[in-house]
């Protein structure tokens, strides 16, 4: 566990009723009457590994006040409900957020507003239990239906794989939706259509949510072997009349990455745009920007990488790749836009380079971060080792958080660099999102 060695305070005792709420309250005596944060605009953070008095540790919801860049002594306590709590999704009226651990494969639905544990009228609902592990899950525009991509759920007669559907107010698995190997899901705005990715190299399958409980099938599966090779990713155009399609291709063991136009209105795809490497987009307006790790694409100058990712520019209006910049390798899964035209990309299992300057060598740290300037083209990659983890950029504010390496690392977006202030969180955070 990250920095045990360093010295906290006694964390003091929350009151019955602050417990029976799943708050955990380490502020001062006058302070500890509260039974929330009181902050108007937070940012929760996952930490499996909060140190307690005694020596041990504690899962919390860390809660940051994304005004002032400040923990206020409060956290959602997760004690015996979620023991390692990581990936979060927060639902589209910021009411709940998900929490999966991925030592019991649950999920912990969390009451933004009273900064706890879902409770019901005889206390904390229970954590929804998976059939495995899930990287992907999100919440539908009803806010009370999630859905979890789970690759490992047993399916009688088929390959493993499913989606399992979440019900977030009975704390439940409403429906198992089979689907091999389903690794990520991705929902439109209007939450008329869920895609889901799995193992197969030439198929998207597409739930229909207002079918579920229905004798209608709520899933379409698509195959195409010309349209499709190894997609992993949609992205939904503002009308969610379109979805982008992401081919991962070579990086994922098939033959050429590329973007497929796909209609939701028919589920049919339509054409294809090559690309360098896709395992994750954004789009800004008829802009659609694409990352991923293609084989053969030299680092160039001034890093002793030999592997790098590249970023691809697409304009849509015309289907063509405008623009091609080289980012860190890795796989990359985090992409977020923040102010000032940047895009903060995220990758795992990337190259990390942490060589110390010596005589004329100036030295080298990189991790799995890169920084894409819209507004020209130029990449940052800041000098901070390890895997990220999470992106959010926090809104009306020049700063984006960044979960790196099991640190929360807040960089400004006018200088692509941390901030002089940053918040030090005691353990092992994991995933951050805004919750208000």
């Amino acid at each position: 566990m990250r920095r045990t060695s360093i010295a906290i305070a006694v964390l003091i005792a929350a009151s019955v009723a602050s417990v029976s709420c799943g708050n955990y309250n380490n502020s001062t005596s006058s302070s500890s009457q509260q039974s929330t944060s009181g902050l108007k605009f937070r940012a929760f953070v996952s930490n499996p590994l909060r140190p307690t008095a005694n020596g041990g540790t504690t899962p919390v919801i860390e809660i940051v006040d994304a005004l002032q860049d400040k923990l206020p002594g409060f956290a959602v306590s997760l004690s015996g409900a979620n023991p390692d709590p990581g990936l979060m999704a927060v639902s589209p009226n910021k009411k709940f957020t998900l929490v999966f651990s991925a030592s019991n494969n649950a999920v912990t639905v969390i009451d933004n507003a009273r900064e706890s544990v879902v409770q019901s009228g005889s206390g904390a609902l229970p954590s929804i239990a998976l059939a495995g592990f899930t990287q992907s899950m999100v919440v539908g525009p009803d806010n009370l239906t999630g859905y979890a991509a789970v690759p490992a759920t047993p399916v009688v007669g088929q390959s493993p794989g499913a989606v399992e559907v979440l019900s977030l107010s009975t704390a439940s698995i409403a429906a198992t939706l089979p689907v091999s190997g389903a690794r990520t899901v991705a929902g439109s705005h209007n939450g008329n259509r869920i895609l889901v990715f799995g193992d197969a190299p030439d198929r998207v399958t597409v739930i229909a949510p207002s079918l579920l409980g229905t004798n209608t099938n709520p899933l379409t599966t698509v195959q195409d072997s010309v349209a499709f090779d190894h997609p992993v990713w949609g992205i939904f155009s503002s009308d969610d009349t379109t979805a982008y399609i992401l081919n991962c291709g070579p990086e994922c063991g098939g033959s050429a990455a590329s973007v497929t136009v796909f209609d939701l209105n028919t589920n049919t795809p339509g054409v294809s745009i090559p690309v360098n490497a896709a395992t994750i987009g954004l789009l800004s307006g008829s802009t659609l920007y694409v990352a991923g790790t293609p084989p053969g694409i030299p680092c160039g100058p001034g890093t002793a990488a030999t592997i790098c990712g590249t970023v691809n520019v697409v304009d849509l209006n015309s289907m063509t790749v405008t623009g091609s910049s080289v980012i860190t390798d890795g796989f990359h899964h985090r992409m977020e836009l923040g102010s000032n035209g940047q895009i903060f990309i995220g990758a795992k299992n990337c190259t990390n380079i942490n060589t110390f300057a010596s005589g004329s060598n100036a030295g080298e740290v990189r991790g799995c971060l890169s920084i894409f300037n819209t507004n020209n083209s130029t990449v940052v990659i800041p000098p901070e080792a390890g895997d990220v983890t999470g992106l959010q950029p926090i809104t009306n504010r020049n700063v984006v958080y960044v979960m790196q390496r099991g640190e929360l690392r807040i960089y400004d977006t006018t200088t692509d660099k941390l901030q002089g202030q940053q918040v030090d969180i005691l353990g092992q955070p994991d995933d951050v999102k805004l919750v208000d």
